[in-house]
């Protein structure tokens, strides 16, 4: 089988599940893990600006996208071409397993997709048992808008499995508000969490925001680096990323 992976976190998933080299012949410039697999695998475009002349010119069986990482007409442009694609739909850490089992069957890695499918299930059920303080937080991914990610948004997703409360900050939207000093200050939010990805947040960068809400009146908030693949990687790397996240944040 010949497989092309526009998603970096289905990259590393497609990889974990025990597929190749000579089976994953495609792949983004993001798609960076795991290192020594990927170096051998062609490059064929971004996630927003795919060449689909180079995904074709792979011979792909299957496509690899994702719904929102990825645009509606490079699905459109595969489909007319008749190349089969699996588009992810994934918007909180319990529609992982499921995922996982159909991208499993679909590259015959059945096996091994229901074993990290029900790891991650177990998972679940221990974090719903034993949860972090429902501390209100604004998870950070943009510094200039300063952006955050709203409770509807898989990263959302993550960090209420985690126990914690994420606010919308903004109402509407599409999940990736631009976020206002007066937006924090009027949700109470308690912490600040500094994402490494897409921007790479400094702490000195979220004390500078939590010191410009105190200067508002606002209340006092801490502030954490968090690693961004631990945020947004969605697929084998979920359970890891919940391990990670609850460590760095108990």
């Amino acid at each position: 089988m010949r497989i092309v992976s526009l998603v970096p976190s289905l990259t590393l998933t497609l990889f974990d599940l025990g597929c190749t080299i000579d089976e994953v012949v495609g792949r983004t410039p993001w798609c960076v893990h795991p290192e020594a697999l990927v170096a051998h695998v062609p490059v064929v475009g971004g996630t927003k600006t795919p060449n689909i002349k180079k995904i074709l010119a792979a011979s792909p069986d299957v496509v690899v996208l994702d719904r929102e990482e990825n645009p509606k007409a490079v699905y459109e442009a595969l489909i007319d071409a008749g190349i089969t694609v699996y588009a992810s739909s994934v918007e909180h850490p319990k529609d992982v397993p499921k995922m996982l089992r159909e991208l499993g069957a679909l590259v015959n890695r059945s096996e091994t997709a229901e074993r990290f499918a029900c790891e991650l299930e177990a998972l679940l059920i221990e974090l719903l048992e034993s949860p972090l303080p429902a501390t209100r937080v604004a998870p950070m991914i943009w510094h200039d808008p300063l952006m955050s990610v709203g409770p509807e948004k898989y990263a959302g997703g993550l960090l209420t499995t985690l126990g914690l409360s994420v606010p919308s900050l903004v109402e509407g939207g599409n999940g990736y508000p631009v976020v206002t000093v007066d937006a924090l200050k009027q949700h109470n939010i308690e912490a600040l969490l500094l994402s490494s990805e897409p921007h790479r947040f400094a702490l000195e960068e979220g004390e500078d925001i939590a010191a410009q809400v105190i200067a508002e009146g606002g209340q006092t908030m801490w502030c954490k680096c968090i690693d961004g693949e631990a945020l947004t990687w969605f697929g084998t790397h979920t359970a890891e990323g919940l391990r990670l996240l609850r460590k760095a944040l108990n």
